[in-house]
């Protein structure tokens, strides 16, 4: 029986230009190779399985090989190259720093740096986890780096460039490796499967490299792994199920849900979700990538920055068609919001279900504003400024229709149709505005409280027939109303006697009631009642424009600001509770 080699050995580049995704890197390197202009240290650092330690392979052979090609590359047939490839080199030592972090461990390395290579051009020490070495090791090291041998070259690579003093990356070439995007892997892994006639579906190759989050080593793990699991034939729907990854087929319906407005449907879609072991938080976060690639796949210059396979992104560019960009720009912001809420929320899945309600309410809210205001804010919402005159009422038509938006039909992951690559985007204000009911899909909060306070009384102040008031004759009703109204909201305060019995001024250029008030203590009680106040005055008044404007008049005299002493607090609550009198006998109290 054969011994069975891991892809990930298997096909190691033994050549710069087999490298996946490091073009620029390679390329300077077989420069430095062909003009001989090769320095003495270099420092490769960047993520996991980027080919940190095969580019410093290559590099190392490249540099003791006897018949090195015109640009730069090792020829793999010289002896030094053939004994590099049998790991039976002697002039190229490769060391973990993270077994040999100790300083007597550098000096020894130090020590068989003075010795010249027994064969080849030059001794290469190819470093790995290089900041695993201590302190001391590092300082041991300084000076043999700095100034080595001739022969001498060292390569470091590392994954944690910070924590490597600065000493030694003073001393290094530092060349950074980038994640590999995944349209490269997705190809290298092609090529992987045909070499081992495997047969797998573009869209499964591509999720593996999704899933490796720009690593090729743990994409080509992901890939024997699916081989072993799946045989000579890989599919989308293999991989899916065995990595535990979600379909891409469930954010395409909640978006069509969403779309119009189909708050059973898209419930009922989470459940089923969450029934198949997911996380909600693995949801949304999934969501908000979806929402990010539809908005992407709106215009022909940014869909290229949607990595899936080109079946799966034709899908995007057709769903993209489905509503407006700030609509999608909203839901995206509603479902980060609820990312940033999920980990403090004690109900977690409530958390998630509000987020998709709220994007439910989104089209509607869209077809109600003719600009994108601020979904979280209904004060950008501007009101009607009043009539001149006396007249302080007002009539609003409240006659709505409602538009259905039917998404189109888009291709399935198992469907081989073609979907038309139209990136015509309709971002027109529909004729008709839906009903204000559904304004914005704001989260909860007391602002969107008082929001939703304000516009109950605004719409049964709409409802009643227009009013007019005599400026002389009805001061004295609009005082009564006041009185009223501050008995309403604020009867309890000691204050409320007082405060119902100002008159108030009304200013009919500006529409509002002004009130003069010099005791500091009053006008603090009125200001933190103001909002209530002011709502019972306009259903009153049956004027939803009119505002109470507090004025601050002369200090009285008797206004010193003395806060309350213990006796007047007990006197206070002895007129709220008789009873603590006798409480207090019976247990010998004192104030003090």
């Amino acid at each position: 029986m054969e011994q069975f080699i891991v892809s990930a050995r298997k096909y190691r580049p033994a050549e710069f230009k087999t490298v996946v995704g490091q073009e620029s890197i390679t390329k300077t390197l077989q420069n430095a190779i062909r003009t001989n202009q090769v320095a003495q240290a270099f420092l490769f650092c960047g993520p996991r399985g980027v080919g940190k330690t095969t580019c410093a392979r290559i590099l190392a052979k490249a540099l003791n090989c006897q018949h090195i090609t015109e640009d730069g590359e090792p020829c793999n047939e010289c002896d030094s190259c053939l004994s590099f490839d049998k790991n039976a080199s002697l002039s190229i030592y490769e060391l973990d720093a993270a077994s040999n972090s100790s300083v007597e461990k550098m000096r020894d390395l130090v020590d068989q740096v003075r010795i010249p290579p027994q064969g080849g051009k030059y001794k290469v020490y190819i470093i790995d986890e290089v900041h695993m070495l201590s302190s001391s090791a590092f300082n041991a090291f300084l000076k043999t780096l700095e100034e080595p041998p001739p022969y001498a070259k060292f390569i470091l690579a590392t994954t944690e460039k910070h924590k490597i003093i600065p000493t030694i990356l003073s001393r290094c070439q530092i060349f950074d490796f980038r994640r590999i995007t995944v349209e490269d892997i997705a190809k290298h892994l092609r090529f992987v499967a045909n070499c081992e006639n495997v047969i797998a579906d573009d869209e499964a190759l591509h999720m593996i490299a999704q899933k490796a989050d720009g690593g090729l080593r743990d994409a080509l793990s992901l890939f024997d792994q699916m081989v072993s699991f799946s045989g000579r034939n890989l599919t989308y729907h293999d991989v899916i199920a065995n990595l535990n990854i979600l379909d891409y087929d469930y954010f395409f319906r909640i978006v069509d849900f969403v779309s119009v407005n189909d708050l059973k449907e898209t419930m009922l879609l989470l459940e089923e979700i969450i029934e198949r072991g997911f996380d909600p938080q693995h949801f949304i976060l999934g969501l908000s990538s979806h929402i990010r690639n539809l908005i992407m796949a709106q215009t022909e210059v940014t869909v290229k920055l949607i990595e899936v396979s080109e079946q799966v992104k034709l899908k995007y560019i057709n769903q993209a068609k489905i509503s407006p960009t700030n609509v999608f720009i909203k839901m995206l912001d509603i479902a980060n919001k609820c990312d940033v809420q999920y980990r403090e929320s004690n109900n977690k899945r409530l958390i998630v279900e509000l987020a998709l309600m709220q994007m439910c309410l989104l089209k509607d809210a869209s077809n109600n504003s003719g600009n994108q205001a601020d979904i979280y804010n209904k004060s950008s919402i501007s009101q009607a400024k009043p009539l001149s005159g006396i007249n302080v009422g007002s009539s609003v038509s409240t006659e709505n229709t409602t538009q259905i938006v039917v998404p189109p039909k888009y291709e399935t992951s198992t469907t081989k149709e073609k979907v038309s690559t139209d990136f015509s985007i309709t971002d027109k204000k529909p004729d008709s505005y839906l009903s204000n009911k559904s304004l914005q899909g704001e989260m909860i909060s007391i602002r969107g409280l008082k929001a939703e306070i304000k516009k109950t009384s605004d719409t049964s102040i709409a409802s009643e027939p227009e009013a007019v008031f005599n400026q002389e004759n009805d001061l004295e009703k609009i005082n009564k109303h006041w009185e009223d109204a501050v008995n309403d909201v604020i009867s309890e305060s000691p204050f409320a006697s007082q405060i119902s019995k100002f008159s108030l001024q009304f200013n009919e250029e500006q529409n509002v009631l002004q009130i003069t008030v010099s005791n500091q203590l009053i006008q603090k009680t009125l200001f933190e009642s103001l909002q209530g106040i002011q709502i019972k005055m306009r259903e009153r008044l049956k004027n939803k424009n009119v505002m109470i404007e507090i004025i601050e008049g002369e200090r009285e005299k008797n206004d010193t600001e003395i806060p309350y002493t213990d006796d007047d607090k007990f006197k206070y609550l002895l007129k709220k509770v008789p009873e603590l009198s006798n409480f207090k006998k019976q247990l010998g109290l004192e104030l003090y």
